[in-house]
């Protein structure tokens, strides 16, 4: 599934409409067997400004709950990305700013062109940043790596991200979206469940003891063992063909 963020006028800024769309496509993609995995792109020139500041202003204007309620229908869509049984890919091109970065950095892969920028914003129009950007990166990187992006707010390119691990690969400008397609192409062939058993155990080990870790590690591990795929992959192993899997 292609996910493209239509807003360029805005440089695809966030509104709540669009993340309610973006919940409501992941919702129906994760029943769905024919999509193993998904590619989020921007319209246009830019992968995401951040947040509609514009809309954000008229929402502040009509009631002091809104802003509020605009940032929970972000996060929901955040968690749901975090949360979606199969792997999510950030294409990125132009800027990823603001909220836009957190967005790509809460999918499971970013592919970014060389010349794309991409910053944690906020700080620069008087805001703290949000969704879940300062948690992303308070994983990845050194605490003061993590508060030099946070707290300038300063573009960061591409390769210098790449470097820190945090971009997966670059690509020529213009580029990036069919590079996340070959890496969707290559997850769609792998074991749906195992990827699925994967991401569980990658995004929920930050918070878990090693002990409780290693349980849920053996727990996954002997329910992927008597799913049909397990037999698919070490037979083709041992006989040298190639598996095909469910």
């Amino acid at each position: 599934m292609v996910l493209t963020l239509h807003h360029p006028e805005r440089r695809n800024g966030l509104s709540p409409e669009m993340c309610a769309a973006g919940v409501e496509a992941l919702n129906a993609a994760g029943d769905d067997s024919d999509v193993r995995s998904v590619v989020i792109v921007g319209d246009g020139r830019h992968f995401c400004s951040g947040v509609d500041l514009l809309g954000l202003q008229s929402r502040l204007q009509r009631a002091p709950e809104a802003p509020a309620d605009g940032i929970d229908g972000l996060h929901m869509w955040i968690e749901e990305i975090r949360t979606f049984p199969k792997p999510v890919i950030a294409a990125v091109e132009g800027s990823a700013a603001g909220a836009g970065f957190s967005l790509a950095m809460a999918c499971d892969f970013i592919v970014a062109a060389r010349d794309a920028v991409l910053a944690m914003t906020s700080v620069r129009v008087g805001l703290s940043p949000n969704g879940g950007g300062t948690w992303e990166l308070a994983r990845a990187l050194p605490r003061q790596c993590a508060n030099e992006f946070a707290m300038l707010g300063g573009q960061i390119p591409a390769e210098r991200l790449a470097a820190l691990g945090i971009v997966n690969r670059v690509t020529a400008s213009g580029g990036a979206f069919a590079a996340a397609l070959d890496i969707a192409a290559e997850l769609n062939a792998l074991p749906s469940n195992v990827i699925a058993s994967t991401k569980e155990l990658i995004t929920e080990a930050a918070a878990m003891p090693a002990s409780l870790h290693l349980r849920k590690e053996r727990d996954h591990f002997v329910r992927n063992l008597h799913y049909a795929n397990a037999g698919v992959g070490i037979d083709a192993f041992i006989t040298g063909t190639v598996a095909r899997f469910d």
